[in-house]
């Protein structure tokens, strides 16, 4: 029979949200129901009949709770196929209850890792005979329906009041579709935490919910989002964000957390074309602008400051895709939510991530996401010229921005304002040589600036192009075999150089 009628239950749960209504539908349908611990005084506090599944195995629960149902009387009353003749023998024989719906609602395994517990407490987290329950009644969905999760009742519940509760077999199958995905996802999440040393070289991710996106990179490609973006941020206004907004918003996040000061940066297909350090929201606002309006048109904006009104008026103008913010003032969202497109997302907490993962050739890469960020303290001067407190402050700001820009790149910057970039290039002359054109182009002057590279210089060429231009002061991490014809260059012209030591790739 591909239709069943839920006729005995089982419940074991942790938490108890929402579970009332449907132990009180279960109760009125006639259904027998088997609970232990703290689930089943949960279900004798409403009032209804429950069998303790001590009863019916007839031995305690054991080991502080760690050994309550994992017992032949209860995993053959799941587990016997209804339509064997020789199951049903012996369900008669060992006086086996048959258990037709399953309920379980698992150990916050992950929400317990996350809260920095102790190792003794995360273990006592790992659920054992919920994650049985769960597989067992998934593997027999012929015959059971299993409710691995309490985000699941809402469903069940539908069952119950529109049909009686009887289940056809496309039902049990999609909730046992739905418990695979629940126990796989757990022990993904023990075995991450457990491997922690990365002492087995495996590699397991498992990411939900799904969102399926408008499209892909391009509009003949499916794209999809695995995560929950709630994690970071709320949107309150706009459209639905979109594959190619994704990638950008983790660039804009990824580059916004490099500063403390007031900063506001503008991005394009990953690459900022304005960032700024200023008194106030609109200031940095303006300063960003400034060094590419042209690339600004349909950009992300993000800043690390509350959006008030005088930011939303400077930038209401220019058609953008998302902007991005801790917050914004009532008046600033009165002028913003004009555009009934434009993404308005409130950032709740900064980005930071450990672990970067790729698909490529049919596998994975996986590395830690370069977290590493250079200061003051970490230049070290190369040169016969010191640069001034101010260059200082310059070079820190471009390395930063340098950082979160394609390779090749090159950054040009004065007073904390990127002046121009040159990003994604195969050269890094021509990167160089980028940045310099579009700087002439917005008619932004060149001298006293500073200019970051993310990688060494093979050859004195970029520094004296730089020079030639206006650039005092260089900012690289140095490591080149040929690294003295780079200084050699800024000793004999005057410049400063420093090195980083770390080199800053972005692919």
């Amino acid at each position: 029979m591909s239709t069943r009628k839920i006729q005995s239950a089982l419940i074991s749960v942790f938490h108890k949200d929402n579970l009332e209504p449907i132990v009180r539908k279960l109760n009125e349908l006639g259904v027998t129901i088997y609970s232990t611990g703290g689930t089943e005084k949960f279900i004798k506090d409403l009032g209804v009949d429950v069998v303790a599944v001590e009863s019916v195995t007839d031995y305690p629960s054991i080991f502080g709770g760690r050994v309550k149902t994992l017992h032949p009387k209860i995993f053959g009353g799941i587990l016997h196929r209804r339509e064997n003749a020789s199951d049903m023998a012996e369900v008669s024989e060992y006086d086996i209850p048959a258990i037709d719906l399953v309920i379980v609602d698992l150990y916050p395994f992950e929400e317990t890792v996350a809260s920095g517990a102790s190792e003794a407490d995360v273990v006592e987290k790992i659920d054992i005979g919920g994650i049985a329950l769960i597989r067992g009644a998934a593997k027999n969905f012929n015959d059971v329906l299993i409710v691995s999760s309490r985000k699941y009742y809402a469903d069940l519940q539908l069952i119950l009041d529109d049909k009686g509760g009887e289940t056809t077999l496309s039902d049990r199958k999609l909730f046992a579709a739905r418990a695979f995905e629940t126990s796989s996802h757990y022990d993904s999440a023990i075995f991450n935490y457990i491997n922690s040393d990365h002492a087995l070289d495996v590699f397991k991710l498992s990411s939900s919910p799904a969102r399926t996106l408008r499209y892909g990179e391009n509009p003949h490609q499916n794209g999809y989002f695995y995560g929950d973006l709630s994690e970071y941020f709320d949107q309150i206004h706009g459209k639905e964000i979109s594959y190619n907004n994704l990638v950008d918003i983790e660039a804009a996040v990824q580059l916004i957390a490099e500063f403390d000061e007031t900063a506001f940066a503008i991005l394009k297909h990953n690459n900022a074309c304005g960032v700024a350090i200023g008194k106030s929201v609109s200031e940095a606002y303006h300063l960003a602008f400034a060094a590419d309006s042209v690339s600004a048109f349909g950009g992300i904006l993000v800043t690390n400051k509350e959006v008030d009104a005088e930011a939303a008026e400077e930038m209401h103008d220019l058609f953008f895709e998302i902007l991005i913010a801790p917050s914004y003032s009532e008046s600033s969202l009165e002028i913003l939510k004009q555009k009934k497109n434009r993404i308005l997302l409130i950032q709740k907490k900064a980005w930071r991530e450990n672990t970067q993962y790729k698909s490529l050739l049919g596998g994975t890469i996986v590395q830690d996401y370069d977290l590493k960020s250079e200061n003051d303290t970490d230049l070290e001067i190369k040169t016969k010229k010191v640069p001034t407190k101010e260059e200082v402050e310059d070079l820190v700001f471009a390395a930063k921005v340098c950082k979160q820009s394609k390779s090749n790149t090159i950054v040009l910057a004065r007073n904390k304002q990127m002046l121009a970039s040159g990003v994604g290039q195969t050269s890094r002359v021509d990167a160089l040589k980028q940045a310099i054109e579009k700087a002439g182009n917005f008619g932004l002057d060149l001298r006293g600036a500073v200019m970051a590279s993310d990688a060494f210089f093979p050859f004195p060429d970029c520094v004296e192009i730089a020079g030639k231009a206006g650039i005092t002061a260089v900012v690289q991490p140095g490591g080149s075999v040929k690294d003295q014809l780079s200084i050699d260059y800024c000793n004999e012209h005057k410049l400063a150089m420093v090195f980083t030591g770390t080199r800053h790739f972005k692919h």
